[in-house]
Order: structure tokens, then C-alpha cells, then sequence
């Protein structure tokens, strides 16, 4: 028998009002589980009578197991595989930052220590970008909100999280219920992130796109670009074809009025791919009517599921010189830190269907783009 996540909001809001319970007592429970995490949701006191025989029939604290934790070397970047009440395998990346270590953009760090956690909306994912390991799994399913959540939980046992980012595996605005659900509860009691501290990546689901800051304002939207032009996005990453760079700037633009806010776009470079000083300068044009950060990403090695090598770091450089002096965008281009947990973009995948480890790399915290 399958049970719900207890943060599932929706199930359990649908079975309180059902039962004529207050949808208030919900964040009082959410908090009786992260401080008892042994303990099942039916422990929390002083909820109405007839709350406890619905917990304990229909719901769990947590639906979701550890599977494993497998730390880097340099103790910066854990990643957690989380097997699901179906038997599905996900997997989430903590990252930790310490701002006394480096600069950013030139300047000292700023901030306190903290932790990231990138999470899973799928298992899966059915866009087929061919750069990217989970891609290669395809679409298996979608996750609950609660399942999502749980991600969360799961990472709070290691740190004190402070951004979340949905760069796991799977689209998140494919799951666009859930996903938006999801992160209306971690705003919540007694998660209380703040939606500036949470960012949503996505290769450009249109219609989507064009919804969520109504649905999640103040919210960091990242998307998934990879080429300046549309035949070389359509090679790499077969989805794009049913959403044109045209529609999709036209629809960055359109979000960018309403939200206010910079828009940050992921670009992998791929050697003799997306690599060359023509593609900076036509990505710099297609980027001209935007407010953006592009965060320039080595690729990450797949062992057989791809083709593509990694660019040299003096290409990166050369790439990143003509966007920043000729176009005034700004860039963080990351740098490979760790060799050892395959926990980098496009590296995550379903340890039941791949047995891969490759390495990690997020060297430049969401906050630090946010200066």
C-alpha cells in the first residue's frame, strides 16, 4: 500500500477540509516532523481527534528513504540518493559555501557560511539533451510535491540549507503543479526560505515560463540555453524544437517586466560545438534586450553516453572576454572543484539504470550571482 507524503499540501489540505479540520493545523505538524524525524505525523500534539485516524491510515512523515550519502574529498559537496516508496531511485547535491574562501567577479565574497541544495523533480526526464546524463534515462515519472520536499528534509539532516535550486534531475516545468506547490510549502512554516533564495531551471517551457511569477513571485528563474542559434539547440537538445529562440526570448522578455529581477542562463560549452568566438558574439546579441547572468559551465564528462569533450580553459576565457567588453553581460564561468561523486549538471542519474561517477562542479553560489 502506497501512502502520501504528509507534504503532499494538497492531499493533505483535500483530507483535512473533508473531515471538517482546519487546513491550520498543517504547518504545526510539518513541524513536529523535522523535530522528531524518527517519529511518524500522528505523534503531533493537540491536533483535532478526528486528524490522527486520517494521518495514520493515509499518510507518512516520510515516504522517501536514504539510500546513500557519498561526501567529496574536500568535504564541500555531498550528494544524496533517495529511493522512493515506488522503488525509484533520485538524487539531490549539497553544496556548501564558505565566502572567506576566494572572490567572486573580483570582489571578495560576501555573506555568511551556507548551503545549497540542488533537488530532483523527476525521474527522469523525457527532453533528451545529449550532453546530459539523466537525459539518457528518459521520462520515468513525475514526483509529488511531497516527494520534492522530502529532497529538502533529507539535506536538512546534513546542514542548515538556506537556497534551494531545481537543477536535479528531470524539468521542472514539466511537473509545474508540483513543482510550484513544492515551493510554496518550503516557504512556509516551518521551512521559511525565502522565494529569493529558491531557483527554478528550466530548457524553456513556454507556456510555463509565462505563468510562473504569478504563481511564484520573487522566485529565481534560470534557463537552459546552451546555443545562440536554434539549429545548433535543436542538435544538442532535440526539445527545443516546439519552443524557437525567438518565442522564448519574446517570453523572457515579457517575464523579466513583470518580475523585476535578472535572469540567469546556464551555457555549457561543448568543444567545437557551442565554443567559438562566433557563438559568444550571437549569443551576446540574442542576450542584448535581457538583464541575465550567464554562467558559463564546463562540460562534465559521461563516459559513454556522449561524444562531447571539454573545452580548454583559455576557450572559456576567450568566450567569456567577448560577452563581458563587447556585449556588457555579466558572467561567472565555474570551475571544475571536485573529481569524485558525480554531482554537476547533467551528471545525475538513476543509479538502478547507470552506474556512473564522474565528478562535481558548482563553484559560484546562487547568492553571490544575486549581488
Amino acid at each position: 500500500m502506497s501512502f502520501h507524503s504528509v507534504f503532499d499540501l494538497g492531499a493533505i489540505r483535500s483530507e483535512f477540509q473533508a473531515a471538517g479540520i482546519s487546513p491550520q493545523f498543517i504547518p504545526s505538524i510539518w513541524k513536529y516532523v523535522l523535530q522528531n524525524p524518527k517519529s511518524e505525523a500522528h505523534g503531533t500534539p493537540s491536533l483535532p481527534s478526528s486528524a490522527y485516524p486520517i494521518l495514520i491510515s493515509k499518510f507518512r512523515s516520510m515516504t522517501s528513504t536514504l539510500e546513500s550519502a557519498v561526501e567529496s574529498k574536500d568535504g564541500i559537496t555531498t550528494k544524496l540518493l533517495v529511493k522512493l516508496q515506488n522503488g525509484s531511485f533520485v538524487e539531490a547535491v549539497i553544496m556548501k559555501y564558505d565566502p572567506s574562501l576566494g572572490t567572486y567577479d573580483g570582489k571578495p565574497r560576501t555573506g555568511s557560511q551556507r548551503s545549497t541544495v540542488c533537488i530532483s523533480s523527476q525521474v527522469g526526464c523525457k527532453m533528451g539533451c545529449k550532453f546530459c546524463a539523466t537525459g539518457s534515462m528518459g521520462f520515468k515519472s513525475n514526483l509529488s510535491s511531497g516527494e520534492i520536499v522530502e529532497q529538502l528534509v533529507h539535506a536538512l539532516s546534513f546542514s542548515r540549507i538556506r537556497n534551494v535550486v531545481f537543477m536535479g534531475m528531470g524539468e521542472p516545468l514539466n511537473n509545474y503543479s508540483a513543482v510550484v506547490e513544492a515551493i510554496q510549502i518550503m516557504t512556509k512554516v516551518p521551512f521559511q526560505l525565502s522565494p529569493k533564495k529558491i531557483t527554478v531551471s528550466t530548457v524553456g517551457i513556454i507556456h510555463n515560463i509565462n505563468k510562473l511569477h504569478d504563481d511564484l513571485p520573487n522566485v529565481n528563474l534560470a534557463i537552459s540555453l546552451h546555443a545562440p542559434v536554434q539549429d545548433i539547440r535543436c542538435r544538442i537538445m532535440p526539445a527545443a524544437r516546439a519552443f524557437p529562440l525567438e518565442r522564448l526570448i519574446d517570453a523572457l522578455q515579457v517575464y523579466q517586466t513583470k518580475s523585476q529581477q535578472k535572469i540567469f542562463i546556464e551555457y555549457i560549452m561543448l568543444d567545437g560545438v557551442n565554443d567559438e568566438e562566433q557563438h559568444a558574439h550571437q549569443l551576446g546579441k540574442l542576450l542584448g534586450t535581457l538583464q541575465v547572468v550567464v554562467n558559463l559551465i564546463p562540460f562534465n564528462p559521461i563516459g559513454s553516453l556522449s561524444t562531447f569533450t571539454t573545452i580548454t580553459e583559455q576557450s572559456t576565457m576567450r568566450f567569456q572576454k567577448i560577452l563581458r567588453s563587447i556585449y556588457n553581460i555579466r558572467i561567472t564561468a565555474h570551475q571544475q572543484m571536485v573529481q569524485d561523486i558525480s554531482g554537476a549538471g547533467g551528471q545525475l542519474v538513476n543509479l538502478s539504470e547507470q552506474r556512473y561517477f564522474g565528478e562535481a562542479s558548482l563553484s559560484t553560489d546562487i547568492e553571490d550571482l544575486n549581488i
